[in-house]
């Protein structure tokens, strides 16, 4: 994979995890970041160019769609859940 385009995957993986993180839905929050995990981890070997490039463009669209899910959620909020309301324990 060159350079410029290890870049970008990169980018593209870090940009869905960043925009994951703003669900306001925890159950959305959790599944969106280990499902963005997982595709990435099973496409880590992929070497042919077109397949990469076909990826990174599938990634994008994913992002967009992540994106407006994130705004969607927002407008429609709902309590948070017990687990999410959990202290941190004290050292």
């Amino acid at each position: 994979m060159a350079a410029s385009s290890r870049a970008q995957v990169l980018d593209l993986y870090r940009a869905m995890l960043r925009e994951s993180k703003h669900f306001s839905a925890y159950n959305y929050r959790t599944y969106a970041i280990r499902r963005i995990r997982d595709a990435f981890r099973e496409n880590k070997n992929v070497k042919d160019p077109v397949e990469i490039q076909t990826l990174v463009n599938k990634a994008k669209r994913d992002l967009g769609i992540i994106r407006r899910q994130v705004h969607i959620s927002q407008l429609y909020s709902t309590d948070k859940l017990i687990i999410e309301n959990q202290e941190k324990p004290r050292t």
